[in-house]
């Protein structure tokens, strides 16, 4: 299964496919690509949406996950902000469904949970256990970039959670 986690911001928004390799005698979790599509501030609002866009649809296109993981609404206290960050939301929703992809979402908690076995871990917490379960030689920058990842890895895990419960069941 590949799976590709999407970590919304309004001046980066993090991306990170991860795999996972169950057909080897020890299932492990790869990571095949991340980055981060940072949208300048000079940039009109538009703008930096088109940008999330394009970039997206050009990792989709590239990497071919068989599904996509995002993180539910975060509330925000600030009205502004959270308004800003759904408008990015909105258009990578937007981007999946034109690619005909299905859609996972977690909350923050069922994420950090996953990752790092407690869902109030803070951003260092989560790339160093990313860092660690993905075997990779440093935690992955940006840190929206490990948070993305680790949204793929919360989806692997609960998939294969699910499909361990239907074989018992």
């Amino acid at each position: 299964m590949r799976v590709m986690g999407i970590d919304c911001g309004t001046e980066i928004t993090g991306f990170g496919v991860v795999e996972s390799d169950d057909e080897s005698r020890n299932p492990r979790l790869i990571c095949r690509a991340f980055g981060g599509i940072r949208l300048p501030k000079q940039k009109t609002m538009p703008q930096r949406l088109k940008q999330v866009f394009d970039e997206l649809n050009t990792v989709l296109e590239e990497w071919r996950p068989d599904v996509v993981a995002v993180e539910e609404v975060f509330y925000s206290v600030n009205a502004k902000s959270a308004l800003k960050l759904g408008q990015v939301r909105g258009v990578a929703l937007l981007t999946i469904a034109q690619m005909g992809l299905p859609l996972a979402e977690y909350a923050p908690l069922k994420i950090k949970s996953s990752v790092v076995g407690y869902g109030l871990a803070g951003k260092e917490q989560v790339q160093f256990m990313v860092a660690r379960l993905l075997g990779l030689d440093a935690p992955p920058e940006p840190p929206d970039a490990a948070d993305a990842l680790a949204i793929a890895i919360c989806h692997i895990h609960t998939a294969q959670t699910l499909a361990m419960q239907e074989t018992r069941g």
